[in-house]
């Protein structure tokens, strides 16, 4: 086992990277985001309970709710998030190469941890409003704030407008404290996948790692990034789940969601739904870095 001698220095196009993330963050989205619904209902307090497994959780929202109950919430994510993909990746590369003193030089791995690291935080300022709808949208409605309006399937639209009437801009980023820390596993997801390129076993002359290494190390990038960083997920989908910062509310923070949930359920809680994101996280990460790297080859 060797270190990669085809490893590069880091090439940045901006723009490149940009659509580049983007396309793969589409493809990403059409292909994980069934479980990241399950994800959300195990999280969610008030939906934890009604399912036994991922996929008992699954076939139940798809015998129950049909195909729109499986992607409700899906037009705020491919309208914000597969953008943020491109967003993540552009600025990932640009703070690897803001670290290295010269063009030729190649990023330590704990280069590539800190670059990740910050454009997880830097993503964090789109991700956190864009989950809020996309949970509240998930739950279904479940949230009091919704009484008032029609019992329909909620848009984007409708949750957005009514969390802003009723809690203003920063309403629209609650949660943020708890997204920022799960970001941050972003270090964790770009080391894991770089790691894995550089360090794969090689046949005498054989100078690059071959196609399946590449989707093996996306699939242990997605699984590295959730392991470090999953108990801030159910955090914020439990902070964000409800809109209310009343004293009452045991979510109505990142500490005191901590506090009440470990108090209430255990330690337990804070892995819940992780089966499902880990399941989803494999097909993803693998279409993720594989549509990224074919078309920043194909453009270079």
């Amino acid at each position: 086992m060797g270190v990669d001698n085809d490893v590069k220095p880091v090439g940045i196009d901006p723009v490149l990277d940009f659509f580049a993330g983007t396309v793969a963050g589409m493809a990403a989205l059409a292909v994980g985001f069934p479980f990241d619904t399950v994800k959300v209902r195990f999280q969610a307090a008030a939906e934890a309970h009604k399912y036994t497994s991922t996929f008992e959780a699954l076939f139940t929202i798809l015998r129950q709710e049909r195909l729109t109950g499986i992607f409700r919430g899906i037009a705020s994510p491919l309208l914000t998030a597969a953008p943020l993909n491109g967003l993540v990746f552009a600025s990932y590369r640009l703070l690897m190469k803001a670290q290295l003193s010269s063009d030729d030089m190649i990023p330590t791995l704990t280069q590539v941890a800190l670059a990740g690291a910050g454009s997880g935080i830097i993503a964090t300022l789109i991700t956190a409003p864009t989950e809020l709808i996309k949970t509240q949208q998930q739950i279904f409605q479940s949230s009091a704030s919704y009484s008032a309006l029609p019992r329909r399937p909620l848009t984007a639209r409708d949750v957005a407008l009514q969390i802003f009437r009723t809690h203003g801009l920063s309403g629209l980023y609650r949660g943020i404290t708890a997204t920022a820390l799960r970001d941050i596993g972003y270090g964790t997801y770009f080391g894991a996948y770089e790691a894995t390129m550089r360090y794969w076993p090689r046949a005498p002359g054989q100078e690059t790692a071959p196609w399946y290494a590449q989707l093996l190390a996306g699939a242990l990038a997605g699984i590295a990034g959730w392991v470090v960083t999953f108990p801030f997920d159910v955090v914020k989908t439990r902070v964000q789940s409800t809109l209310g910062a009343t004293p009452e509310n045991p979510y109505r923070n990142t500490w005191s969601t901590i506090v009440a949930s470990y108090r209430a359920e255990g330690l337990g809680v804070f892995f819940r739904g992780l089966a499902p994101t880990l399941i989803r996280a494999v097909p993803v990460n693998m279409v993720t870095f594989t549509t990224f790297e074919a078309i920043v080859h194909a453009f270079s």
